[in-house]
């Protein structure tokens, strides 16, 4: 069992749902990612996605593709970012996901990066580009080797639910908005339906999470309410990151990751 498979069973046996957080490595730096992810730690986060700078980030929305931009800027490479996931091994079990774009894969060859990930401490990967239809070999290489997570939305139809939810591993990401992330525009009932809708269909064979526009203790309370098995707060995350003096992240970081973990507890 995957190490995100076993917190999804170890949060069940304690009634509570999953809290899951975005962070992109090398924003501000790398010293800064390391204060964020022992700040994560202290807060009680449960699972942490760690976003890799792409050029061309489609998924992300302004807040995201800024930090993209600075860890680029910064010099943020595969072979930093596997060193990093190393050190953060070394502090931490955490479930740790890789969030990037298809072509970082694909330039690297499939199989020979997921097990160089896989090697280092991540435990799956979330392609927002990343359609069923192409992941043939993405799947063959990650295959007993880390979860694959695949995106749904709320227009998406049952039949494709049915066929992405079985590619699905660890859990399946219900993006909450229709748009890019960071963008805030409210709890919206068809979010809510779709979340109900997907548990249904999905009968527990599968746990959802939502992401997209979540950004307070509120937020994650609804979604929770609503039948959400985990939430994914990004933007809000970096927004918080930009704004803090580096003497005081980890310190707010815990304390933020505080305020929205209750909130999973039932």
């Amino acid at each position: 069992m995957s190490r995100i498979k076993e917190k999804f069973a170890e949060l069940e046996a304690k009634n509570q749902k999953a809290l899951i957080s975005y962070i992109m490595v090398g924003f501000t730096n790398e010293k800064a990612t390391i204060s964020i992810i022992r700040g994560l730690v202290k807060g009680g986060i449960d699972i942490i996605e760690l976003g890799f700078p792409f050029s061309d980030p489609l998924a992300d929305g302004s807040v995201i593709q800024n930090a993209s931009t600075i860890s680029l800027k910064k010099g943020t490479k595969i072979a930093m970012f596997f060193s990093l996931v190393k050190k953060i091994r070394k502090e931490t079990d955490i479930p740790l996901i890789l969030m990037t774009y298809t072509n970082i894969l694909y330039h690297k060859g499939y199989a020979k990066f997921i097990a160089e990930a896989k090697k280092s401490g991540i435990d799956g990967f979330i392609l927002p580009d990343m359609s069923v239809e192409e992941s043939k070999e993405y799947l063959q290489a990650a295959k007993n080797n880390a979860d694959t997570i695949f995106l749904i939305s709320p227009n998406t139809s049952k039949q494709r639910i049915q066929k992405i939810s079985k590619t699905s591993s660890g859990f399946l990401y219900l993006v909450a908005v229709f748009g890019t992330t960071g963008v805030k525009t409210g709890i919206k009932k068809y979010t809510i339906d779709a979340i109900k809708q997907v548990k249904k269909q999905t009968k527990g064979k599968i746990p959802i999470g939502v992401g997209f526009g979540v950004s307070t203790p509120e937020d994650v309370k609804k979604y929770i309410k609503a039948g959400a098995d985990a939430v994914i707060i990004g933007s809000a995350y970096l927004k918080l990151i930009e704004k803090t003096s580096k003497n005081q992240l980890e310190m707010k970081i815990a304390s933020f990751t505080k305020s929205l973990k209750k909130q999973t507890i039932l």
